[in-house]
């Protein structure tokens, strides 16, 4: 076989040998394996990542609740908890038996949901969670019951209308240690708005009041929130209510043992002077700010049970109203001459008014004064010979001054 010849662009031959056609055609499928070789690892690449992106796609969420499914006697000191590996939360919903809702927060990545409080005692709670892509998880637990607990008993009533110096007094039925836990439970308001504080008079006692007598017509809504507060190791509250009550009009009485008289203010204008006889020099009466807490049209009076011995024992003393948790009343009074009242200290300590028998005549002093009074009503005494009473001592912290009475908060 002869030479070939191939033209090139001139015109003119070349002489190419049999071992260059076939190096030169040789080199072609080496190219071409070079460039198939490149191409082929890309591809490899490629589908690696994406079968690894279809993996992380299909991964099913895996969620995780606390406390845990199926518990039945879980802590109800600590929130509600879900989380999720390998997804986010869409929406998470738990509610209890008893009708409640727990709200609560996501994280910022989505992984996390807290409940905004701890779930309540004694109660089941059902968490539906719906995460990523539309896995959706239920789980269920019951919260233990507290082994003991407290409540806490308040004056004055729901719905009550009271005298501008009632208090809003809590007594509690377990001695409390945690003070500021209970405090922080238990709000006080009022319409018109006005600063109030809680004072602890003891472990048992809270009281709260304004700084001045409350404004006649004054809205006042007590809300507890004791529910599963720790007041004391292992004992736990179970109030959750609001209690409203009303201020009616001002009346300021003030009786001063020197002249023996009492005069009877409403709305900054005299209503009423009456003639009284008060404790005697061996029974002086408390002086200071007190609070009428209890009315009776009759009650039964006896020395014994104020530490007197026998002196007196009286089943039907007529108008009496209650100033001190010690026995100091503002009653009616019988027994004693008329001529007493006015011109005489006579009594045990108490302050009386001319009254008659059996509580029914409208016309006697004892009688007029318990008709136009009500529980929250302040009595005023001066000049009867004795230190001012304990603001314990009944309904009486208006004996306090306000930063004394601040001062005696846990809340600050």
């Amino acid at each position: 076989m002869g030479d070939s010849h191939i033209s090139n662009r001139s015109g003119q031959s070349e002489k190419w040998s049999r071992r260059g056609i076939l190096a030169a055609l040789g080199a072609v499928p080496a190219v071409t394996l070079l460039t198939g070789c490149g191409s082929g690892s890309a591809d490899a690449s490629q589908g690696s990542s994406a079968t690894a992106s279809v993996r992380a796609v299909t991964r099913k969420a895996v969620v995780k609740v606390t406390p845990v499914d199926g518990t039945t006697k879980a802590d109800f000191t600590a929130p509600v908890e879900v989380t999720v590996t390998d997804g986010t939360l869409a929406l998470v919903k738990v509610t209890g038996n008893d009708g409640s809702t727990l709200d609560g927060s996501y994280n910022k990545a989505r992984t996390t949901w807290t409940s905004s409080r701890n779930p309540y005692s004694g109660t089941r709670y059902t968490v539906a969670v719906t995460a990523q892509g539309g896995t959706q998880e239920t789980a269920a637990f019951t919260t233990k019951s507290p082994g003991e607990t407290f409540v806490g008993y308040f004056t004055p009533e729901m719905g009550s209308t009271s005298g501008v110096g009632m208090p809003v007094s809590i007594n509690f039925t377990h001695a409390v240690s945690d003070r500021a836990a209970v405090q922080k439970a238990i709000t006080v308001t009022a319409e018109p708005a006005v600063e109030i504080v809680g004072h602890w008079f003891s472990d048992t006692r809270l009281d709260f009041r304004p700084e001045t007598y409350w404004a006649p017509g004054t809205t006042i809504t007590l809300s507890l929130r004791l529910r599963d507060v720790q007041g004391t190791d292992g004992v736990y509250g179970v109030q959750s209510k609001d209690v409203t009550f009303h201020i009616g009009r001002r009346q300021i009485s003030t009786v001063d043992l020197a002249t023996k008289k009492m005069v009877v203010e409403r709305g900054g204008e005299t209503i009423a002077t009456y003639p009284v006889s008060g404790g005697d020099t061996d029974h002086t009466t408390w002086s200071g700010i007190m609070v009428i807490s209890e009315r009776f049209k009759q009650t039964r009076m006896e020395s014994s049970t104020v530490g007197l011995g026998d002196e007196y024992d009286i089943s039907d003393v007529p108008h009496a109203q209650r100033l001190t948790t010690s026995g100091t009343f503002v009653h009616g009074n019988y027994w004693a001459a008329d001529s007493v009242f006015g011109s005489r200290n006579t009594s045990h300590g108490c302050v009386g008014l001319h009254d008659a028998k059996g509580a029914n005549d409208s016309s006697v002093d004892g009688y007029k004064f318990y008709e136009s009074s009500l529980l929250g009503d302040v009595v005023i005494v001066k000049n009867s010979g004795e230190r001012t009473v304990e603001p314990s001592n009944g309904l009486n912290g208006w004996n306090l001054s306000w930063s004394d009475w601040k001062a005696g908060s846990a809340v600050h």
